[in-house]
């Protein structure tokens, strides 16, 4: 791309290559301390009160003496990806040239592995920055079949998940996800197609269409992230996949008759084969 030792003028390479000038120079600024505060407390008002909007956040924040605006908020919001879960008009904005697909889930029931998956990305608090978490789960066992941390919303690493989903078990019939650009990029659609999965996502202001993996975040920071402060993506990384180990194997859930989700996962897709 650009090279700034090149006998070419930078202003003419980027003329060249159609990019900015300014974004050439421009040096990335790591995220201040005040605002990796603000995030870590507004992750937790969020995971505890998720019905909270905006000016409510702000409200919570001011009074554990957070001097923020309401402005502030909703860029810190944006860039952590969150969202108030209510009926509104639009829950998860998808990029403007992505096709958004039907909701396929309303009036089935879904009660044998592998018949519906779904995905969701969150923000991850640190001890020194933040990360995002991608994970694929299976709809009916609440089984967590993948998963990618990042450093960015960008869609490769739910690309990834996705891929090792695919390669370590049999495609669903179905996979569900909100309309949040990662999901609709044709990087992610497209495979899902090659697979010949039907592709659904959540209606506008539907925001229980996709509550089981909205459960696990809540699972995941309460039992596991808040309890630590991750040094790094690669400590993160590692704790996380002890946790996830034991939320397969060990931890029940009252949904699932007090089972675990390997429990119901393998013996509801045993039951499949022998039906087949």
């Amino acid at each position: 791309m650009i090279d700034k030792s090149h006998p070419l003028p930078i202003t003419s390479q980027a003329r060249l290559l159609a990019v900015s000038r300014s974004g050439v120079y421009y040096q990335p600024v790591a995220t201040s301390d005040t605002d990796l505060a603000l995030m870590a407390a507004m992750d937790e008002i969020h995971m505890a009160l998720p019905f909270y909007g905006i000016r409510r956040i702000r409200g919570e924040l001011l009074s554990r003496g957070f001097d923020v605006g309401r402005q502030h908020v909703a860029t810190l919001m944006a860039a952590m990806g969150i969202q108030a879960l209510c009926p509104k008009r639009r829950l998860s904005k998808p990029h403007p040239g992505h096709r958004i697909y039907p909701y396929l889930l309303r009036g089935r029931k879904i009660t044998r592995a592998g018949e519906v998956w779904c995905a969701d990305v969150t923000y991850l608090p640190m001890a020194r920055g933040f990360c995002y978490l991608v994970a694929i789960m299976d709809w009916a066992s609440r089984r967590v079949l993948s998963w990618r941390l990042s450093s960015t919303l960008a869609a490769s690493f739910c690309i990834e998940a996705l891929e090792e989903a695919l390669r370590r078990y049999d495609p669903p019939e179905i996979f569900n996800t909100d309309q949040g650009s990662q999901f609709t990029s044709d990087g992610f659609t497209g495979l899902l197609s090659t697979h010949g999965i039907a592709i659904s996502m959540d209606g506008r202001g539907r925001w229980l269409d996709n509550v089981f993996i909205e459960r696990l975040w809540r699972s995941v920071k309460y039992e596991e992230v808040y309890l630590k402060a991750y040094e790094s993506i690669p400590e993160a990384r590692r704790e996380l996949a002890a946790y996830f180990d034991f939320y397969n194997m060990r931890r029940r859930h009252q949904g699932l008759q007090d089972r675990t989700p390997d429990e119901v996962y393998w013996s509801t897709l045993r039951k499949q084969e022998q039906a087949a």
